[in-house]
């Protein structure tokens, strides 16, 4: 994907992103989720668009916003039209796109299960389209043992068989075997990072599949963003909202990142089914998760009885049949 800026996405940056290009440069105090959700009610209302915050007659506008964010913050975030040009030059330079909840692009089915809760900015590189293609989530420890690593890369092996896009977190590990798998494949893959877009839009091991289109890397996050423990927490709320079903193949009790998922899932959303590998010596947190409302994955052979089961899980026809 490439192109420029639309200009609501231009309004978004500005407003809730970092913009990260000099490290030593103090930063404005950006719009949280929180105040971003207020302000676009707040621009709905009035049948405005973040764009004509950015319009030379914004003032009157923003003046009425003021009752949700303060005119003087507003100003000082939208004056960053020059760190705004540096970033995206350099994200260009590393072939990184950004959409914004206002662009076509950005995956419809994040906006129907998360509504305002949806990041108002996606960054990403690869084939955009990935994001919108369902598919099958597959979670799991970073320090999972090679033979649980052995039967994640069959799982994805049968998915890019299939034709079943493989939705992951790029984490060492699970997410990592079972996205690797399929793209190796042949098959599809969609990375929800955490941290480190830029680092992992160079990195040799994708440059094949995203020169392929059968990648995509996306991030919530500042590409140059480093790790933090609430974005890992929240980048998997976006793993399972933008498939069609979940594996947990491995998962602690009561901590970590796949449980945390896993439970608010079970908790809170239940968008599809949520399986759980079964086996001789279960992970705690996997006999807990099926204790607690998971489905034990039956173990689909082929390539018809996975689709089959993504689509009894979301009620469609299995993909590809007519």
């Amino acid at each position: 994907m490439s192109g420029p800026l639309t200009a609501d996405t231009q309004a978004i940056l500005l407003l809730t992103a970092p913009l990260i290009t000099d490290a030593d440069r103090p930063r404005p105090k950006l719009l949280t989720l929180g105040d971003y959700k207020r302000l676009a009610r707040r621009l709905r209302e009035l049948g405005r668009t973040p764009a004509d915050l950015v319009a030379v007659s914004a003032d009157s506008l923003i003046a009425e916003c003021e009752s949700v964010v303060p005119g003087a913050r507003l100003r000082e975030l939208l004056c960053r039209g020059f760190q705004l040009a540096q970033a995206t030059e350099r994200w260009r330079a590393r072939a990184i796109w950004v959409i914004s909840r206002a662009d076509d692009a950005y995956p419809r089915r994040l906006k129907i299960r998360l509504r305002e809760n949806c990041p108002p900015i996606l960054y990403g590189c690869g084939e955009v389209s990935l994001l919108a293609s369902g598919g099958l989530a597959i979670v799991g420890s970073r320090n999972a043992p090679d033979d649980v690593l052995d039967w994640t890369r069959d799982v994805g092996r049968l998915a890019a068989r299939a034709g079943v896009t493989i939705v992951s977190g790029g984490a060492r590990g699970v997410d990592e075997a079972a996205v690797g798998a399929a793209v190796d494949a042949g098959g599809r893959g969609c990375v929800m990072l955490a941290d480190s877009l830029e680092k992992q839009s160079i990195s040799r091991a994708h440059r094949q599949a995203l020169i392929d289109r059968r990648l995509v890397l996306a991030s919530p996050y500042d590409p140059a963003a480093p790790f933090h423990v609430g974005h890992a927490i929240g980048r998997n709320t976006l793993i399972y909202a933008l498939a069609e079903g979940g594996l947990v193949v491995m998962s602690a009790l009561g901590s970590g990142g796949t449980w945390a998922g896993a439970s608010e899932q079970l908790q809170r959303y239940r968008w599809g089914p949520l399986w759980v590998r079964q086996s001789d010596d279960p992970a705690p947190g996997n006999v807990e998760l099926l204790r607690t409302g998971g489905i034990a994955w039956p173990d689909p052979e082929s390539e018809v009885e996975l689709r089959s089961l993504l689509a009894a899980g979301t009620g469609k026809p299995p993909i590809g049949s007519v």
